[in-house]
């Protein structure tokens, strides 16, 4: 699965090479300010630049005129300096005199209101004339630099996930419906529109589902149906300019990249179009490394656990928190050998050099504000930057091996969220990461898979929360239990076909005899509300839904212990074929969930690579045969690893290590075993 791309000199392209480097925006510069950049890249270490994101007004000051000298000369001192570079089409932000020419390319909020000029993403994706304008680009783009020898790949616009409502869409989206469904009566027998009379007789009364009539809130069927068609139009956008890059010069990768609000459009559909994944990973100061690691990991698993590169990460503060805090010294480090170690084959930042001015001025950068590279910021990305030289050979399209996965299913996510009740608590990704956490925490590899994945080679396979289940998901689960397979699921598993129609046999519905019961009603517990669960070993609390199950041969390992429904079961195992089904009525503590990690991981021999204390995070690649894994002391106390009697190299030092190595907090290692 290596991902090796051939340059125009047809030498391969950084076969062996860590990309360093991110975005720059040397439109916004004066040539005396770009000079002393160079210089302060090499000290640095950037071996690639993402630019030109958001010039398309420079690029393009009039309909029709190019001008490209300004580009030319850039491109010219970078390849000079011998940087590679992705070059961005600047689609993302339409210039002012289309807005003026043709105000239809702008995107009508859910309000109803149709946008002016002013922020980037406020185009309609649908719009045939900002489709038309950006390819004409991406055409002109492709024809003058496709052969630059620093040319690495193509960066399409930036983080899609907007929608528009507007009447170009609502045509589009109608069409989508009629292809989707056939004929109305099949579109209103799907979407159960009797339901509050929105039967419709044509597909020229559809509407979009809107705050004007508040089926974004009302008709979670119809909500579902726009955010499909949403992804869809995004697909078609990307394409639109991805299609021409590609053909001009094919040997080179085409992606966007991905926002770190990974909700909005399905990425798994997303992925199809593109050569690699590339993501923006800005975790929020609060957030447990576990979540960054689970997100990484979502990533590698969009293309089937082929690596991925991070496009954008803060290498400093980031300034659209409430409270932007600094990072830490060490912590910019920590956090890029963390999505190294998961599968990226970069570490990129947003931004190179501080903004003197707008909403991103304060957004942290590798030169800041002051133009010195005597900054603590600097010196530490220059570090970094040195020790990435020498990793590339080691991890450049290496592999991540697991035998547990987890099932994630974006239109689950949406159903779930779309619906009233059963709890406005409700988080899809809080939920996925409460389930992924106890591995992490074992330093056990987990692998994100579509509901559709080949499921052979895994030995344990989550599902939580996958709400909607069609046949085809149903009957690979039931193969994977049959075969010997450890499936665990959750409340609100296969309630919902795909439509969001809920089953007409009990809960869960196509999984029922794989897991042996079935669910009468479901409890919401308030915020603060809390029941327990009784096992044969200790008492555990749990809290944000009980179902009420009904058991049809599973057998039950847990009780609730408070309300009118104390001393029914609330998790269970059923024996199925040569596999067992794990059923979780409510959500349990942390330490439950830990136990019962331990417990299946050993029942199916699994086993982390190394004895650790405190938070340590592993995390193994391979490449060739060779493993490298990499440690990283999240815990502020410090921790350790042990690593027995075997040598190993890391690579990071060069030094020999064995035995039990203490680690102070943000200490890294890349480990590989000495040979001889």
């Amino acid at each position: 699965m290596t991902q090796l791309y051939l340059m125009n000199n047809d030498s391969l392209f950084l076969k062996n090479t860590v990309l360093f480097g991110g975005d720059y925006n040397p439109d916004q510069w004066d040539r005396e300010t770009i000079q002393k950049d160079m210089a302060l890249f090499r000290e640095a270490g950037i071996n690639i630049l993402t630019f030109p994101v958001f010039a398309w007004t420079k690029l393009e000051p009039v309909e029709g005129r190019y001008c490209f000298a300004w580009l030319d000369e850039i491109i010219d001192l970078i390849e000079d300096n011998d940087f590679h570079f992705f070059l961005a089409t600047p689609a993302a932000a339409p210039p002012a005199w289309m807005s003026l020419q043709y105000p239809e390319v702008h995107l009508v909020d859910v309000q109803g209101r149709r946008k002016v000029h002013g922020s980037r993403t406020l185009f309609c994706l649908n719009s045939e004339k900002y489709r038309e304008r950006a390819a004409l680009m991406a055409e002109q783009l492709a024809g003058r630099y496709g052969k630059r020898k620093g040319l690495a790949g193509w960066h399409v616009a930036n983080e899609y996930g907007h929608y528009c409502y507007c009447g170009t869409c609502r045509t589009k989206f109608a069409g989508w419906l009629k292809n989707r469904y056939g004929s109305i009566d099949a579109l209103n027998r799907r979407l159960n529109t009797a339901f509050w009379n929105r039967t419709y007789t044509s597909f020229d009364e559809i509407m979009v589902p809107s705050e004007l009539n508040d089926d974004n809130v009302c008709d979670p069927a119809v909500m579902l149906a726009y955010q499909r068609f949403m992804t869809d139009s995004t697909l078609e956008c990307f394409q639109n300019e991805a299609r021409i890059l590609k053909k001009a010069t094919p040997e080179l990768p085409v992606f966007t990249n991905f926002s770190s609000n990974l909700k909005p459009l399905d990425l798994s559909r997303m992925a199809e179009a593109m050569d690699v994944i590339g993501w923006d990973n800005y975790p929020d100061p609060g957030s447990p490394p576990s979540f960054t690691a689970m997100t990484h990991d979502i990533m590698r698993g969009l293309k089937d656990g082929r690596s991925f590169y991070v496009m954008e990460q803060s290498p400093n503060q980031q300034n659209w928190q409430p409270y932007n805090k600094l990072k830490r010294p060490g912590e910019v480090r920590e956090l890029a050998y963390q999505g190294l170690g998961r599968g990226a084959d970069s570490s990129m930042y947003f931004q190179m050099r501080q903004s003197v001015s707008g909403v991103e001025k304060f957004h942290g950068a590798l030169i800041s504000h002051s133009g010195s590279s005597d900054t603590r910021i600097f010196r530490e990305m220059k570090q970094l930057g040195g020790e990435l030289k020498n990793l590339g050979k080691y991890i450049v399209g290496a592999e991540t091996c697991s035998e547990t996965g987890i099932i994630m299913d974006w239109e689950s996510w949406w159903a779930l969220e779309n619906s009233s009740g059963p709890s406005e608590s409700l988080d899809y990704l809080a939920e996925v990461h409460k389930y992924y956490a106890p591995l992490y925490r074992r330093n056990i590899p987990v692998d994100f898979l579509k509901p559709g994945s080949d499921l052979s080679k895994y030995k344990i396979i989550l599902l939580p929360l996958l709400y909607m289940l069609a046949p085809e998901t149903a009957e690979r689960l039931e193969r994977f239990v049959e075969n010997g397979g450890t499936l665990i699921a959750t409340y609100l598993t296969g309630y919902a076909d795909e439509d969001d129609r809920c089953v007409y046999e009990a809960y869960p519905g196509l999984l029922r005899k794989v897991f042996g019961l079935w669910v009468e009603e479901t409890d919401a517990l308030l915020p603060g509300e809390k029941n327990t669960i009784h096992t044969a070993k200790r008492e555990y609390s749990c809290d944000f839904l009980c179902d009420r199950i009904r058991l049809e041969g599973a057998e039950p390992l847990g009780f609730y212990g408070e309300d009118f429904y104390a001393g029914e079961p609330c998790f269970t195992v059923n024996h199925y074929g040569r596999g067992k089904a794990y059923y979780l009525a409510t959500r349990p503590e942390d330490p439950f969930l830990d136990d019962l990690s331990g417990q299946i991981l050993s029942e199916n021999k699994i086993r982390p690579p190394f004895s650790t204390e405190g938070e340590v995070e592993v995390s193994e690649r391979i490449r060739n045969g060779e493993q490298i894994w990499f440690v990283i002391c999240h815990d502020r106390d410090g921790g350790s690893i042990d690593l027995s009697a075997a040598v190993y190299e890391d690579l990071l030092s060069g030094k020999k290590l064995q035995g039990t190595i203490r680690l102070a907090a943000r200490d890294v290692l890349v480990l590989r075993t000495c040979i001889g």
